[in-house]
């Protein structure tokens, strides 16, 4: 599990270059390329407020290397206070 204080998606990642996504640590945020047709999907499922897997790693792997999941929780209010 990774904390970070941004994400940044990409959407500009190549069918052709051999992966289902990349996720790499850019200072204290994280980065995540993935395909047009998968970022498609992203803002979908952000629009509608749905939970989102992003599967990264080679597509040819037979265990994938690392997920990123985007999930919706209830608000905490009382987070960071004070």
């Amino acid at each position: 599990v990774t904390g970070a204080s941004f994400f940044v998606f990409s959407g500009a990642l190549k069918s052709s270059s051999g992966y289902l996504a990349k996720s790499s640590i850019v200072e204290d945020g994280v980065m995540v390329q993935i395909t047009a047709e998968s970022m498609d999907s992203l803002r979908q499922a952000l629009r509608e407020m749905k939970d989102f897997t992003i599967t990264c790693g080679k597509v040819d792997a037979e265990d994938p290397q690392e997920h990123v999941h985007i999930q919706w929780v209830e608000d905490d209010k009382n987070f960071n206070k004070g």
